[in-house]
């Protein structure tokens, strides 16, 4: 038997509210569905905010809100802050060179303000250049520096997210040189068009890459969720779920809330014989 985290990712940026009824938008709804899916079973939430016509946001006062409310019923749930948004390229139709109003590029410190003033335990670290529809994401080794020194200064654990064995070379080269705590903690992101496909070569080929005593997860955006809940766990990893990667239960039915994600990948893991970690034991396996 061996402990899996499990973490929530519950609302993200690029689902929609026109895709489902149940995508939490407000502060309240987003922490209320962190809060349902820690008693379904996660001991970590992955936090995206929004405004209210549901489009990405990054206002310190979302974050803020979402926090406290979560802070004021639950203070052993693990938060884990995005710092992805700010990000995106858009190369305007006559000159490439001239970014189209579409583009949502920040200064790398301003894609963290809210990390910087809130502390959570762990945020995010996008390591990914690389084609997003007709968009392109940048997230250039200068810039990534930048993000992951003042991370670390804030005390905040750095969650890698891996799409491409690229991006591996370049965390394992700055997790090296600005020393990143043991265990780093990577997150295999799979079937994301563009990006590394849904497979059990994917996870082997990122499992060969990592640094001695990483703790790393695999997931699977959209119907890849669940195949790669149980492929993650058979070959030695953890899981994520949630609204930010797929809306659907099963096939043709529509997930009613976070918690009914998180519900079904516990059921996998505890019939795979293997069984959910708690926060507490999160927090030992993460060094946090």
């Amino acid at each position: 038997m061996r402990d899996v985290i499990l973490t929530c990712a519950v609302t993200g940026n690029l689902t929609r509210p026109d895709q489902t009824p149940y995508l939490p938008i407000s502060p309240q709804e987003i922490a209320t569905a962190s809060l349902e899916a820690a008693e379904a079973g996660a001991s970590i939430v992955h936090i995206h905010v929004r405004h209210a016509d549901g489009k990405p946001s990054m206002e310190l006062d979302h974050y803020t809100e979402v926090v406290e409310r979560i802070r004021a019923q639950n203070k052993d749930l693990i938060l884990n802050l995005t710092t992805g948004p700010g990000g995106r390229y858009v190369p305007d139709s006559n000159d490439p060179k001239i970014a189209a109003p579409e583009t949502s590029l920040l200064p790398p410190l301003e894609r963290l303000q809210h990390v910087v003033d809130l502390k959570p335990e762990i945020c995010t670290l996008d390591f990914n250049t690389m084609n997003s529809g007709d968009m392109v994401v940048m997230n250039t080794r200068p810039n990534t520096r930048i993000m992951a020194k003042a991370i670390l200064a804030a005390g905040v654990k750095p969650e890698i997210e891996i799409f491409n064995p690229g991006d591996m070379i370049l965390a394992n080269e700055q997790a090296e040189e600005l020393g990143f705590a043991a265990p780093a903690m990577y997150s295999f992101v799979m079937g994301v068009k563009y990006s590394w496909p849904a497979c059990v070569e994917t996870i082997q080929l990122g499992k060969s890459m990592l640094p001695s005593g990483a703790v790393w997860t695999g997931f699977g955006i959209g119907r890849h969720e669940f195949p790669m809940v149980a492929q993650s766990v058979l070959l030695g990893g953890h899981i994520r779920v949630g609204m930010e990667d797929n809306l659907f239960l099963e096939k043709g039915v529509l997930a009613k809330s976070n918690a009914e994600l998180c519900t079904k990948a516990c059921r996998i893991v505890r019939d795979l014989g293997y069984t959910i970690a708690s926060p507490a034991t999160t927090r030992k396996m993460l060094g946090l």
